[in-house]
């Protein structure tokens, strides 16, 4: 009896319980025990992350709710949680990839032993005491600046190696993030389902701006500053803010890169739409703002000639900068175009009919046959694929023209792009060239996003009509319905039967 009530009592038991219980129990109990185990076999290099990687997700995953609550497209949050977790995922083989491929012959590792040596600084005097008497040993602008940000990181998380790559991962998603909520904002007839699933997963922004370093660093403020042109172009408020910290944080890496946006934030605000209802004040205030942006690109010239150690900021000092990274490019076993070894002239042209070798170049390159080792070789199928969507979506591309003037957002991206395809061509390592071009896709991207002109749709599949030995739901039964009715045979013979009348031959 009490085997039967035991019995009985089972199946209300498991009723009971769900199974995304069980299953989120065995988690957390594997996760509890990978964490142990880690603290005995590692140092908090390693160990570090199963704390920094979770605390990351609970930062993230309240802000990205509150993003999909505002937003028009089904299933947004499911789609942003998952890019974020893809996101912190991708930090493990970059880790792996800098430190066990390549043996630890990468700048992150000199990254994280100068942030630590910072940290340790920071945690004597205080991080917010203000007083602060630190030597780099090297100016603050560039390499230095992303040494101070891997310190004050460190101050936070504690000098853990495989922390830092998820935190910096992390700090990348976010720049994702704000290029898709610019592109929302300024271009809101584009298909920005197609163009989340484009920024959020294309290989190469998952993986390269995945490490300490100034990939990550620079993603982030790519993006805040691209939003706020996207806000300033849709007169919202709060967008000049966001450019200048933006900028700020680009300026402190990469300067050029500046120079590259605040062109393109030129062109895009002269072609910006205007109000039905212009005050007074209105051309006065936008002759006003395009001379400041133009002094702010001059200004950034001149800190791109004091960063690269060039004299002026005209076409020379230029085809210095472009000559020297080519010259600088031209080593080790991916290099492509590699000048000859008595050419000691300018490796670069500034002509501008090469810009369409240069744009193929800067987006296309490695082509599958140019491939010297398997990273080139996955770095080339994704290249490949990118090429072939371009091609395919030819129809959308033509409208560029017309959307340059119509759209100020689009002629911020095309500007910006073909900018920077013509400086980074000269990059003769396609390595390097791989890592650097992870600044320009998410604005080559937008292109793929712009509508399909009308007409021009995939007319929807027809399905195959099924076969006639299918049987379709209900078809017996309209079939019976729609039949005459059956006729009984008229018994003759029986007990009942009438009469049969004389002489019949039945």
């Amino acid at each position: 009896m009490l085997r039967l009530a035991g019995a009985a009592r089972l199946p209300d038991l498991r009723r009971r319980i769900a199974w995304s219980s069980v299953v989120a129990g065995g988690l957390v109990t594997g996760y509890v025990t990978l964490f142990v185990v880690a603290m005995v076999h590692t140092t908090y290099d390693t160990w570090g992350a199963l704390l920094v990687a979770p605390a990351l997700m609970a930062i993230g995953t309240p802000i990205l709710a509150r993003v999909a609550a505002a937003n028009p497209e089904p299933n947004v949050f499911k789609l942003l949680v998952l890019a974020m977790g893809l996101k912190l995922f991708c930090a493990f083989p970059r880790y792996l990839m800098a430190f066990v491929l390549y043996g630890g012959a990468a700048d992150a590792k000199m990254y994280h032993q100068r942030g630590t040596e910072l940290s340790r600084y920071l945690d004597q005097v205080g991080l917010f005491s203000g007083d602060f008497h630190y030597d780099l040993g090297m100016k603050v602008a560039g390499t230095g600046f992303v040494i101070i940000v891997t310190g004050v990181v460190y101050a936070i998380t504690g000098p853990t190696l495989v922390g830092g790559f998820l935190v910096f991962s992390w700090l990348g998603f976010w720049g994702l993030l704000l290029f898709w909520r610019a592109l929302q904002i300024a271009f809101p007839e584009a298909d920005a389902r197609r163009y989340a699933k484009l920024v959020f997963f294309l290989p190469s922004l998952l993986f390269w701006p995945s490490s300490i370093g100034k990939d990550a660093w620079m993603m982030f403020c790519l993006g805040l500053t691209t939003y706020g042109v996207a806000r300033l172009l849709d007169r919202r408020f709060g967008a000049l803010v966001c450019i200048a910290v933006g900028s700020l944080g680009t300026a402190m890496v990469r300067p050029h890169v500046t120079v590259l946006t605040g062109a393109g934030l030129t062109v895009a605000y002269v072609l910006r739409k205007r109000p039905q209802q212009v005050s007074a004040l209105g051309p006065l205030r936008t002759i006003l703002t395009v001379a400041v942006l133009g002094a702010m690109v001059m200004l950034m010239l001149q800190q791109v000639s004091t960063f690269f150690g060039t004299s002026g900021t005209g076409g020379d000092a230029v085809n210095q900068v472009l000559s020297e990274t080519s010259r600088r490019t031209s080593q080790g076993s991916s290099v492509i175009n590699a000048p000859p070894a008595d050419d000691t002239g300018p490796a670069v042209s500034m002509n501008p009919a090469r810009l369409p070798m240069a744009v193929v170049s800067v987006l296309f390159r490695p082509f599958p046959f140019e491939a010297s080792n398997i990273q080139n070789l996955i770095q080339s199928v994704e290249c490949f694929v990118l090429l072939v969507l371009y091609i395919r979506d030819w129809p959308r591309l033509r409208q560029l023209p017309r959307l340059f003037l119509k759209r100020s957002y689009i002629a911020f991206c095309v500007v910006y792009t073909l900018l920077f395809c013509w400086a980074f061509s000269s990059i003769n390592n396609m390595g390097i060239l791989s890592r650097e071009r992870v600044q320009v896709m998410p604005l080559a991207l937008v292109l793929l996003a712009v509508p399909r002109p009308e007409g021009s749709a995939p007319a929807p599949r027809r399905r195959s009509r099924p076969p006639l030995w299918r049987v379709q739901p209900g078809q017996w039964r309209e079939r019976a319905a729609s039949a005459p009715p059956h006729e009984l045979p008229v018994r003759v013979g029986g007990p009942d039967s009438p009469p049969r009348p004389w002489g019949d031959p039945r």
